[in-house]
């Protein structure tokens, strides 16, 4: 379900404008908050549960939100079997 047009992107309370524009590269733990216009070309550190993960805003990602480049789950890695061809 989407979020209301009346009520506008959400945004954590813990982000200010004045701390947005003074730092360089901010350290982001709220996934759910809205990737808004005024952070184009900025780095940020995502928190994915274990580690930051670092990530250069672009224009494509306005509207989406930081979870979403963030990804928690780890790549299944399946062993392959190596076949032994014996020589006669």
């Amino acid at each position: 379900m989407t979020r209301s047009l009346k009520k506008g992107p959400f945004i954590d309370n813990s982000f200010s404008r004045e701390r947005l524009i003074k730092s360089l590269n901010l350290q982001i733990w709220s996934r759910r908050t809205w990737i808004l216009p005024h952070w184009i070309g900025s780095n940020v550190s995502i928190y994915n549960g274990k580690t930051l993960l670092s990530l250069k805003i672009k224009e494509e990602m306005i509207g989406h939100k930081f979870g979403e480049f963030a990804s928690t789950r780890r790549k299944v890695l399946h062993k392959v079997k190596k076949k032994i061809i014996k020589k006669k």
